[in-house]
């Protein structure tokens, strides 16, 4: 969703790219609770593995407790299984940590929701009809970055965000001011507020606009407003730092070069590509504990909590109808609503992030990509059977 066609349905949870599976690492899995089996979960983790991932991280908290598990391998080559708790890159599970600051801002008076975001960013020269609810939203019809498609289904090329290209480029350093203006040199995909479409421009402005409010680097009012309050030692927002800090499992890249099939360690990268919108570390336990204050109400009034999970009819159903920086995903009737948002850098990657109505059940997840192709139709199969496994008491998709 937020870089290519094909990472568009990974960061959503629909599709995933290339993995690997090998011998030993189908029997790798484990668990952290004591005197808590929970097969349903140990089984839901070890079909990713069985599938073509090369590792998964798992962490489930309800009313039984906490249950944290790995399966797979943490590197290639070896049987060593992924950290229970190791740093990841999370992609567009940046995109409800930037929402939730600007509506803590909106909840102080010290931004408009519906204010247009021309009035607080003039120097960028926007479209004065998009207010800062639709960058919270999808729906300012601005370009996104890394690629687009145009409105007949063309895809669009943006900056260097998938593949070899990607490849050559990882360790590029992008200013958010560039990206923005980037995305503002091609056309909109439709009049402000007419549509919806995913879109990273939107997230790269609303850190902007953080930055432009409060007079601080967004790292610091995340550390002010989030981090620090709520104890979260492994989140951070990295600038150009590549380096994910220990522990951590590895993440490939499967990429295709004068007609061979090759593989690449992408576990060092530079997101400030995705800045605001996909470009922070963090841990299944740090998203746990976020996820869940949110949806507890600690970091929002009720009110505005209750506009973030307001769904914008437009939305795609497929991965779960959009708020102001999550989706909202119904599991059926005998299972109910949750709230979540996934997410993946360009390549290596991806983390999963779900939570109940009032924050009181969670699922995160990291799972990190291999060296083996990987049949697409499964991923939503995958995903779903997790998913219900957690919040369903096992129950599929029927």
């Amino acid at each position: 969703m937020a870089v290519t066609a094909l990472a568009a349905g990974l960061l959503a949870g629909t599709i995933a790219p290339a993995v690997a599976v090998t011998a030993d690492n189908r029997t790798a899995v484990s668990r952290a609770v004591a005197g808590q089996g929970r097969p349903e979960l140990q089984k839901a983790i070890q079909a990713f593995v069985d599938a073509g991932f090369l590792g998964i991280q798992l962490r489930v908290h309800d009313q039984r407790g906490e249950w944290v598990g790995s399966a797979g391998a943490r590197k290639l080559g070896t049987s060593a299984e992924p950290p229970k708790n190791g740093h990841i890159w999370v992609g567009s599970v940046t995109k409800t940590f930037v929402a939730t600051v600007v509506l803590q801002l909106v909840a102080e008076g010290e931004i408009g929701l519906d204010d247009p975001v021309a009035g607080y960013l003039p120097e960028l020269g926007l479209d004065r009809r998009i207010t800062v609810r639709m960058l919270l939203q999808h729906t300012s019809g601005l370009f996104n970055y890394t690629g687009d498609l145009d409105p007949d289904g063309t895809w669009v090329p943006g900056l260097p965000a998938a593949g070899k290209e990607w490849l050559d480029n990882r360790f590029h350093s992008y200013r958010p001011q560039e990206l923005v203006r980037f995305a503002l040199s091609k056309p909109a995909k439709f009049a402000p507020g007419t549509d919806w479409s995913y879109s990273n421009t939107n997230y790269t402005l609303a850190r902007l606009l953080i930055e432009k409010v409060t007079g601080h680097a967004f790292d610091a009012e995340l550390k002010r407003r989030i981090a620090g309050p709520l104890g979260l030692k492994g989140t951070v927002v990295p600038g150009n730092r590549t380096q994910l800090p220990r522990p951590y499992a590895r993440g490939y890249l499967r990429y295709q070069e004068a007609g061979q099939w090759k593989v690449a360690d992408v576990s060092r990268q530079n997101n400030s590509l995705l800045a605001g919108a996909g470009d922070m570390i963090s841990t299944t336990k740090d998203l746990q504990t976020f996820f869940s204050a949110l949806n507890g109400g600690r970091l929002l009034p009720a009110k505005l909590l209750t506009e973030m999970r307001e769904p914008h009819p437009k939305s795609d159903p497929l991965y779960g109808r959009y708020g102001l920086g999550l989706f909202v995903k119904d599991l059926g009737s005998d299972c109910g609503s949750v709230l979540n948002h996934n997410g993946s850098p360009p390549a290596g990657y991806a983390a999963l992030m779900y939570s109940s109505p009032d924050g009181s059940k969670t699922l995160t997840a990291s799972l990190t990509v291999g060296d083996a192709a990987f049949d697409l139709a499964t991923y939503p199969k995958l995903l779903d059977g997790l998913v219900k496994a957690a919040f369903c008491g096992g129950r599929t998709a029927s």
